[in-house]
């Protein structure tokens, strides 16, 4: 789970404001304002960056309810999904998803699972 600044005290699920769609366009388009990777955007950070912040502790605040929402985003290798949110937009490279997304898009029911 998410942690908040605080060490140990739960951020709750950050996936659970999905309903705020300019979140979706933030992530496509905002740069991080502090830090190593200043200026770059959020979706562009590397996946080791964010998986820092989720060990240690997001900052406060819609950053850090992007950067909780980041990390989901990443761990579940769904990037591409954002080319078409960038300024400018790009085609998404749906090769760069992960297998069993590609099938869930390709054909709208999700992956079976093997056992």
């Amino acid at each position: 789970m998410a942690r908040s600044s605080h060490k140990n005290e739960p951020l709750g699920n950050p996936l659970e404001n999905i309903g705020d769609a300019s979140m979706l366009v933030d992530l496509a388009r905002m740069e991080m304002p502090f830090g190593r990777f200043k200026g770059r955007v959020l979706i562009d950070l590397p996946e080791p960056y964010v998986v820092w912040f989720h060990n240690n502790g997001f900052p406060k605040g819609r950053l850090g309810a992007l950067l909780g929402m980041l990390y989901e985003v990443k761990t579940n290798g769904l990037e591409p999904l954002f080319d078409p949110l960038r300024d400018p937009p790009r085609t998404p490279d749906l090769e760069r998803l992960e297998p069993s997304v590609r099938e869930e898009l390709a054909t709208g029911k999700p992956p079976r699972r093997r056992k």
